[in-house]
């Protein structure tokens, strides 16, 4: 079975403006786009923690990670380009941050629970990062 959004046809440029608005609306503020050769690679936002103590944070977009998954899924040839993957990996981080915000509108969990691995910490890095490079100083 094909992964979620696969057969999309939205810009990315389109669904990135949509995760900012979306961001916004929960509160988020100084919401940035990074980009890489112009084309949009992540988005970077400020949140005012429950402590009142503001964290950045970086969603990354792996659109090369979901060229490889729809070739492994052996969808239709249209599908497998470059442009189609960075479309469909938008897509995806979109209803990602919207499931997220559910969460943390039904109190399920808060936004630093949900959003904690893609922190930035004082060195640039996300906290994912930084657990994967030198977990025994993160986790001592």
């Amino acid at each position: 079975m094909p992964i979620l959004n696969y057969t999309t046809k939205v810009p990315a440029t389109k669904t990135v403006g949509e995760i900012q608005e979306v961001l916004a609306k929960a509160g988020a503020s100084k919401i940035m786009i990074d980009y890489i050769d112009r084309e949009p690679v992540a988005v970077s936002f400020l949140a005012i923690m429950q402590n009142g103590t503001e964290l950045s944070f970086r969603l990354p977009c792996d659109w090369e990670g979901v060229l490889a998954a729809l070739g492994r899924d052996k969808v239709e040839r249209k599908f497998l380009t470059p442009e189609h993957a960075k479309m469909v990996a938008w897509r995806t981080v979109k209803q990602w941050v919207e499931a997220q915000l559910a969460f943390i509108e039904a109190e399920q969990a808060t936004m630093a629970q949900v959003f904690l691995p893609y922190a930035v910490t004082s060195t640039g890095e996300t906290m994912y990062d930084r657990l994967i490079n030198d977990s025994k100083r993160l986790l001592t």
